[in-house]
């Protein structure tokens, strides 16, 4: 395919995505009276139309591995976080409701700031991490209580394809302080809809879904280790050849070892 007809695709997708958000984020607050579960549904057909939408005009396909894996239980899901795709997909694509937990900032952005506002997510101030953490436990409890999952990305941001960002130990803690299963999830989005690119290109993206792994008996440092561990050897084997270099190879495997954990 030609960079031309590239960029004609990845410009009608932005714009259909665009417009979707201005028609869908006024009438989430028509959803609001509803009941929890019945409100997030409704919302989450904006996420099942833009994925609908990236599928047939940029022809980014996706497929699920170990989707078997998810637990019918609480569950905090820690995700490898390479495109702005997979936090559009899990929203729906998950058998719970999920929570996010994401920067307050977030809120501010006109439109999809508001629909996000009306569902249960668990906005933090990232200029007090003591203080963010312990809300985060708070709700965090509240929500697994209620039966809806948890997901993180403990590289905080987006990572380049083929690169390993630094693993944050947020979401082992919460899972150790809540006493709940975490649950690895490996995917390469970011070789279809890449890190800051307009461009989108045509593939397909593995989602694969490990064991959950427990906390108990672990520390959160150690829980953490066993969660990037799996999440970046998977990402070898789900990755297009060449994707990861010998030197990011290097880097996983120094991790993996006894002593970095």
């Amino acid at each position: 395919m030609s960079n031309f007809n590239l960029f004609l695709r990845s410009l009608l997708f932005t714009l259909l995505m665009i417009l979707a958000t201005l028609i869908w984020a006024p009438m989430c607050f028509l959803f609001a009276p509803l009941p929890y579960n019945t409100r997030y549904f409704l919302t989450s057909f904006w996420n099942r139309f833009v994925i609908w939408a990236a599928k047939t005009i940029c022809g980014i396909r996706y497929q699920f591995k170990g989707y078997e894996n998810l637990p019918d239980s609480p569950a905090i899901l820690l995700s490898k976080h390479q495109s702005a795709w997979e936090t559009i997909f899990f929203l729906y694509a998950m058998p719970r409701p999920l929570v996010y937990v994401f920067k307050k900032e977030l809120l501010y952005i006109p439109f999809f700031g508001w629909g996000i506002a009306l569902l249960r997510m668990i906005p933090i101030d990232r200029g007090n991490a003591r203080d963010a953490f312990a809300q985060v436990v708070e709700r965090g409890r509240k929500r697994l209580a209620d039966g809806q999952w948890i997901i993180m990305f403990p590289e905080g941001t987006r990572s380049h394809v083929g690169k390993k960002g630094k693993y944050k130990g947020g979401g082992a803690r919460l899972a150790v302080e809540t006493n709940t299963v975490a649950v690895p999830i490996a995917m390469n989005a970011g070789e279809c809809w890449p890190k800051n690119s307009f461009i989108k290109k045509p593939g397909l993206i593995t989602v694969s879904i490990g064991k959950p792994i427990s906390p108990k008996g672990l520390t959160a440092p150690e829980l953490m280790q066993q969660v990037e561990n799996w999440i970046e050897s998977e990402m070898r084997v789900i990755s297009s050849p060449g994707i990861y270099s010998k030197d990011n190879l290097s880097d996983s495997l120094e991790a993996a070892t006894p002593d970095s954990a």
